[in-house]
């Protein structure tokens, strides 16, 4: 399709905008004609939307699964990262032989509507001006996201996805698939989710974008066109929400007060201890991925995510008669989106007839469970997209 194209690796000259040249990466363009209409009241347009493909589309176009990352995630699901260098976010998950094995499933993942990686956000250039959008770029909400997404598959001509999957702010997308769109969605696996953002989780945001706009560099946002970069308040936010990842267990097993390359407290606040390290090393990586003002955009997304808002406060009619077939997962240590929240997932499910299984994993991993070598996630995950494969008809 002409509008859509594989940006290759930078040259010797320098690597392009990721913002709007994402590397390794397919890009589908949408113009003037085809907008994308806001819950903020507003069509954008054009948009553009970053994403990877892995495995092959069958003849029925019936393999298809889409992945939605989290909140710092993006659409490098399970090959490198152009820009980190690292592997696949996701690769312990997806992959030939994997549980989302790309051998028998057609992978999507996109970067999200307000993103920093090749999706429209407020680091692309406004075409309007000629200049990065910044603020002038309008509030996303998930729903905006899985909106964009279903744009997407209307463009690569899949009618229905075999399954939606994701963990965090992609499992509050999964959930927005399967109330928006049910008729095109066979399964669903939400992961460490919840179909609203608590009070502590907006709050913990709260702190993190007001860490990003206290940097003197943030220039209001416009920091792109002042040739500045708010990295300190940026890597505060994101030490402040990597603890909300964890749990505290897993800070004691890996960190307890052991000191980093010392014997003895140096009586200054320098990072005396490894755990101190540690969120030094993630805030300061991370902004070496990740814009800030995104951060700022994704957020506020996950901050207005009330499912059962949009259905006059009740949960159970954003599912009624839902032919979607959901396992829903939650982990011990979470905190942050702990079991309770995929409890009501369940009992919403249940009480709208949907087909709907649960387990809770018991780990020490966090919130970052979701993500990592968890045995018996992965089988769950195996195990429950293998049935909807047999339901569906799909070959082994």
């Amino acid at each position: 399709m002409a509008d859509v194209q594989l940006n290759p690796a930078p040259d010797a000259a320098g690597s392009p905008r990721e913002a709007d040249n994402p590397r390794d990466s397919l890009v589908a363009h949408f113009g003037p004609d085809k907008p994308l209409k806001l819950d903020a009241g507003v069509e954008l347009a054009p948009f553009q939307i970053a994403y990877k493909t892995y495995g092959t589309l069958n003849a029925q176009r019936s393999n298809a699964v889409m992945i939605c990352h989290a909140l710092t995630g993006d659409h490098h699901v399970a090959s490198t990262n152009p820009v980190t260098g690292k592997p696949g976010w996701w690769e312990i998950m997806v992959g030939p032989g994997r549980p989302i094995d790309t051998e028998r499933y057609f992978v999507i993942c996109s970067n999200v509507m307000g993103g920093c990686l090749g999706t429209s956000g407020p680091a692309s250039i406004n075409p309007a001006t000629g200049k990065p959008y910044g603020l002038d770029f309008p509030v996303i909400t998930i729903r905006d996201m899985v909106r964009a997404q279903a744009m997407l598959l209307d463009r690569l001509g899949i009618e229905t996805l075999f399954a939606v999957a994701g963990g965090s702010m992609g499992g509050m997308q999964v959930l927005q698939w399967a109330a928006s769109y049910p008729e095109r969605v066979f399964a669903a696996l939400p992961l460490a989710c919840a179909t609203r953002h608590s009070a502590q989780n907006i709050a913990f945001h709260e702190v993190g974008r007001q860490a990003v706009m206290a940097d003197p560099e943030w220039k209001q946002g416009r920091y792109l066109l002042e040739d500045t970069n708010p990295r300190r308040g940026l890597a505060v936010a994101r030490m402040g929400a990597h603890i909300t990842y964890l749990s505290d267990a897993a800070l004691h097993r890996k960190f307890g007060r052991r000191l980093q390359d010392r014997s003895n407290p140096t009586f200054s606040f320098d990072a005396d201890f490894e755990v101190e390290s540690y969120l030094r090393h993630q805030g300061s990586s991370f902004v070496e991925r990740f814009d800030a003002n995104s951060y700022l955009y994704l957020t506020r997304a996950m901050d207005y995510f009330d499912l059962a808002a949009d259905y006059g406060g009740v949960l159970a009619k954003a599912f009624k008669e839902s032919q979607t077939r959901f396992c829903i997962v939650s982990f011990t240590s979470d905190w942050l989106f702990p079991t309770s929240d995929s409890r009501a997932i369940v009992h919403a499910l249940n009480a709208g007839g949907a087909r709907v299984s649960f387990a809770e994993i018991a780990t020490d991993k966090g919130h970052d469970a979701f993500l990592l070598d968890e045995p018996e996630l992965l089988a769950i995950t195996r195990g429950f997209l293998d049935s909807a494969a047999k339901a569906r008809g799909l070959k082994g």
